[in-house]
């Protein structure tokens, strides 16, 4: 079978002589009694188990010599547990996390790496985002994550854990309350210490597997630097056991340090290590007793580059299906706090309300090593060219403005403007539209977005609608919000991997309404609702606004969108339209009390979310809960920085300021900035008007209490303002139309 193809059933002929199984059995069978001659103790009764074992050993791939005395070293490990059981019930059975940092499902194969093959090939198979708190998660911090149930980071250079100091049994980890006291990781040791309080004996294997395990004050119960030091009684009295398989990252680093660069190694010497890792994983899961709860996880990443990482469960009836959990609603993809969470329900250990992950539930059949390929390689695709996307949209957005600027007092090409401010509104719902066409490739994804603009395009210029200065921006703002609205309906399924959402290896968000496309659902919803408001003047078009803009508002903030901020910016949004349609006043102080107001409405969804199981909660709930524990002041303040962090961004706050310059100049001196065209525009539509404020207001509100900050308010620029240009350009072009020519006007002058 090729590699990433279909998971095989578990195979264990490799097709070698009988002459070379027959020497290595030998020499496991001499190895294993000349160990016990000399240490007085083994895992293994007598000889006839480390033949048996010896089959196991045949997996691993043959090369290097290290290789080859790793197998030779799991092959002595007992495998006497195994025959006859079954898998016990949550709360009685033993779980081995086995984390792999570096790992990801193109690594996989069953010639390279036959006993990880072995084990996904009976599991339960998703993506797992290792995203802590930067942008790349090394050992240390996706250990410590495991350790705390909560992303966490340690703060300075990060690399590999620390090496744990021997006493006795176990060991120590140094300076472990520095994590804790300085380092301002109050849940860092959750794990371990909720362990110990449930009288619950762990095993820890490698530095990060102590890391992970370790109580509150940085104990280990029982340590071994190797699986080869593992004997019979410990696995028999202890339920929990983890290792840290580091041979993969390790040729990574650098003085223990992950440097920040894309790959260093080349596939051959990623092969070497891979095959590494693999013997010392079969150590481990050969001699783990058959009712052990196996949970294998890529830790972290390797390189400067994110990537979806491997998890896989291994229980009875898991087999083939999907691995998610509801942290992320996705039926493939689970997060790194969810590996404390199924952790301690597997071992019937109550869970902490400080840790944010579920148990990771195995979902539907079908799943496939191909298929995880897929997603991440969609997701590095979309990554690569993110940069460049936003960096064109800035120059067309640029551009455009500074052309507008020249022409529009050009008479002959307005329409030429019009047509070019309507194609650039149009843009940014491609990025969504296009996940509705299979792609995987940048020609592909570029491809398909081009078609979609075109046929927003045509459509909002080409339909009867044309000839009436609000028909283009109906088309747009509604096609915008429409396809939002459907996507927070359907799963989210638009917004994952997409320019304007979100992708799950950066794992800022995995469901609901992004920041981003918040500020393009709150306008589209917004200028529709003016269109309507426009036709219909009066109380209809008044509830018209309130009515829609209170549904899309409860869309984005109740358990569909899970939007706190969004819900914050789009009260003051609706109500300040809303009362400047009703000729009413707008001031500072009601408009405070409306960003209180939406404050309040949003603590509520989240509070009525925080009563659910805490499996079904979202990061809503979550945040109520991280209230009441003292936590949320970290989560501000990260998002607060943030948020400051994209005032310099270069890609953003050219849009937000040529934007604004524009639309103050135009308003402040309108002949000479736009030839009358925004005052054109609103004189024919108050209600225009008022739907422009009311983004204004959600788009400022907006960029001040979401971590995206500025990128909130540049895309409802970026929708609004070229919509406001192309309804005055229509507006004037309507009124040339209308007027007489000098031949009408002399005839009727004659007679």
């Amino acid at each position: 079978m090729a590699p990433g193809g279909d998971l095989p059933l578990p195979c264990h002929g490799h097709h070698r002589s009988r002459e070379v199984i027959g020497v290595r059995r030998a020499v496991v069978v001499l190895a294993v009694l000349l160990g016990q001659l000399l240490t007085g103790q083994g895992l293994l009764t007598g000889a006839a188990r480390a033949e048996a074992g010896a089959d196991r050993v045949a997996a691993a791939a043959a090369g290097a010599d290290r290789v080859a005395r790793a197998e030779s070293g799991a092959a002595s490990l007992a495998r006497g547990h195994a025959a006859g059981s079954t898998q016990a019930p949550d709360g009685t059975g033993r779980v081995a996390l086995i984390g792999v940092s570096g790992l990801h499902w193109n690594d996989l194969t069953q010639a390279d790496t036959p006993n990880l093959w072995d084990l996904v090939a009976s599991s339960a198979i998703g993506s797992l985002s290792v995203r802590t708190v930067g942008n790349v998660t090394c050992p240390y911090d996706g250990w410590l994550t495991v350790s705390a149930g909560t992303r966490s980071a340690v703060g300075y250079g990060c690399g590999a854990p620390p090496m744990p100091e021997p006493q006795g049994e176990g060991a120590t980890i140094p300076d472990y309350r520095y994590l804790i006291d300085v380092a301002g990781q109050r849940n860092a040791g959750t794990l371990g210490e909720s362990l110990k309080a449930a009288g619950q004996c762990s095993i820890a294997i490698g530095p990060g597997a102590a890391l992970g395990l370790a109580d509150r004050q940085g104990a280990v119960q029982h340590y071994h630097a190797s699986p080869l030091q593992v004997r019979t009684a410990d696995l028999e009295k202890c339920r929990m056991i983890a290792m840290d398989v580091d041979d993969l990252i390790r040729p990574y680093l650098t003085g223990d340090r992950l440097p920040k660069v894309p790959d260093q190694l080349t596939p051959a010497q990623r092969r070497d290590a891979l095959r590494l890792a693999d013997a010392k994983a079969g150590a481990l899961l050969s001699v783990l007793p058959a009712d052990t709860t196996v949970l294998l996880a890529g830790l972290s990443d390797h390189g400067s580059v994110p990537h979806l990482r491997v998890a896989a469960l291994r229980e009875p009836g898991a087999q083939g299906r999907l691995l998610g959990a509801a942290s992320t609603r996705r039926e493939d993809i689970s997060i790194l706090p969810d590996l404390t969470s199924t952790t301690l329900t597997k071992l019937g250990v109550p869970v902490p309300a400080t840790v944010v992950g579920v148990p990771m539930q195995a979902g539907e059949h079908g799943a496939t090593v191909e298929h995880l390929q897929r997603a991440d390689a969609t997701a590095q695709t979309m990554r690569s060219a993110k940069g460049q996307y936003f960096t064109a949209l800035a120059v067309l957005q640029v551009l455009f403005y500074v052309l507008a600027f020249l022409l529009l007092r050009r008479r002959k090409q307005l329409p030429w403007v019009r047509a070019a401010a309507t194609a650039l509104a149009a843009l940014p719902v491609t990025s969504f539209l296009v996940n509705l066409l299979p792609w995987s490739t940048h020609l592909q994804l570029f491809g398909g977005m081009l078609a979609w603009w075109a046929a927003i395009t045509a459509l909002a210029l080409a339909g009867p609608w044309r000839r009436r200065p609000l028909g283009p921006l109906a088309v747009v703002a509604g096609v915008t919000a429409l396809t939002l609205a459907g996507d927070l309906l359907t799963g989210t399924t638009l917004q994952l991997n997409s320019f304007m959402g979100f992708s799950a290896e950066q794992g800022a968000r995995y469901f609901g309404l992004g920041n981003i496309p918040f500020a393009l659902f709150a306008t589209g919803t917004l200028l529709t609702t003016t269109v309507i408001a426009h036709r219909w003047p009066g109380k209809v078009g008044l509830a018209a606004i309130v009515g829609l803009g209170a549904a899309a508002m409860v869309l984005g903030g109740s358990g569909l969108g899970s939007d706190f901020g969004g819900v914050i910016a789009f009260v003051p949004g609706i109500a300040v339209t809303a009362l400047i349609l009703s000729g009413r006043r707008v001031s500072l102080l009601k408009l405070a009390l409306f960003c209180v107001a939406g404050g309040v409405i949003v603590m509520t969804f989240a509070w009525i979310n925080y009563l659910r199981p805490a499996n079904e909660q979202t990061h809503l709930g979550r945040f109520v809960g991280q209230v009441l524990t003292g936590e949320a002041l970290d989560v501000i303040w990260r998002k607060l920085q943030a948020m400051l962090g994209t005032l310099l961004n270069p890609n953003l706050m050219p849009i937000v300021i040529v934007a604004v310059a524009f639309l103050v100049y135009a308003i402040l001196r309108p002949e000479q900035a736009s030839a009358g065209v925004v005052p054109a525009a609103f004189e024919h539509s108050p209600a225009l008007r008022a739907g422009l404020i009311g983004t204004l207001v959600s788009g400022v509100v907006g960029m001040l209490v979401n971590d995206s900050g500025a990128a909130v308010l540049s895309m409802a620029l970026a929708l609004a303002v070229p919509l406001l240009l192309a309804t005055g350009i229509g507006v004037l072009m309507r009124r040339e139309q209308s007027s007489p020519g000098v031949g009408e006007q002399l005839t009727r002058v004659s007679k």
